[in-house]
């Protein structure tokens, strides 16, 4: 990392999805970035707790990007700077930009009297009922539960006037609220971007230069990463009839043998 061009962030849930074999290429592009001394930092709507298999069979080592944009992760010893705010979880130093469970519980309790709008927390389940609606084996379904930052839930017999209405009042308190299938979030300041940015001036600040930021995520996965840096790439179906974020956004096939290869080069310059 002492000479890096750039560091990368990547939005992986689809690339290395929860079921499924990953994107073929992704582990060999994974180390040879490591080989030229890119960091490669993930970018997920999944917990920490999720992420940590994935990341120990492809043997990733840099921070990630956990819960959408809730908190940014970094692993023991990875910066000698220590972040401004951080907190201690699990294995991770994290820093937040989302305010910490159990905040979003009761927001999203506080949200539902108030209109009136019935839900169903993913806390409040019992463990076959979680295995059930989650369609994950019990032991992943357990994962999934158990977040830092944002509550997971669905709406009990809400019509789709009920869910606007709900939503609406999410918007004038600022919380985010992520549509999903089948479960919704609710956090209280999540944002990707904040995440990059507090990211890049720890990288700044260890390697005493601005590195250039590349995004690459699916076009349903940009998250504000588009927003946030300098270019990157979408990878799509096809190369063509893509919408544009930036003109320094390139679409790459997500079919091409050579997708890993093409993005590697333009990293690396050769």
């Amino acid at each position: 990392m002492l000479q890096t061009p750039a560091v990368v962030f990547c939005a992986v849930d689809s690339v290395v999805p929860v079921r499924g074999r990953m994107l073929a290429g992704f582990d060999e592009f994974s180390a040879a970035l490591e080989h030229a001394g890119i960091p490669l930092v993930w970018v997920t709507r999944r917990t920490r707790l999720q992420i940590d298999e994935p990341r120990r069979r492809i043997a990733h080592a840099h921070p990630f990007i956990a819960e959408d944009g809730c908190g940014c992760y970094l692993p023991e010893g990875y910066f000698h700077l220590r972040p401004e705010k951080a907190l201690r979880l699990g294995r991770f130093t994290c820093i937040p930009a989302a305010e910490p469970q159990p905040a979003a519980s009761q927001a999203l309790e506080d949200l539902s009297e108030a209109t009136g709008i019935p839900v169903v927390a993913l806390s409040s389940l019992a463990p076959r009922e979680l295995a059930q609606n989650s369609g994950l084996p019990p032991h992943e379904a357990e994962l999934l539960r158990q977040r830092d930052f944002d509550e997971l839930f669905f709406f009990a017999g809400a019509s789709d006037a009920d869910i606007q209405r709900f939503s609406a009042t999410t918007r004038e308190k600022q919380f985010q609220l992520r549509p999903g299938q089948p479960f919704w979030s609710l956090a209280i300041g999540a944002s990707v971007p904040k995440c990059v940015r507090e990211l890049s001036k720890l990288y700044t600040r260890a390697l005493r230069y601005q590195p250039k930021l590349v995004a690459i995520a699916t076009e349903h996965d940009f998250s504000g990463l588009d927003n946030a840096c300098d270019r990157g790439f979408i990878l799509a179906e096809n190369s063509s009839g893509t919408p544009k974020t930036k003109s320094a956004f390139r679409t790459a096939s997500i079919r091409s043998p050579r997708l890993w290869d093409d993005i590697l080069k333009s990293l690396i310059g050769h």
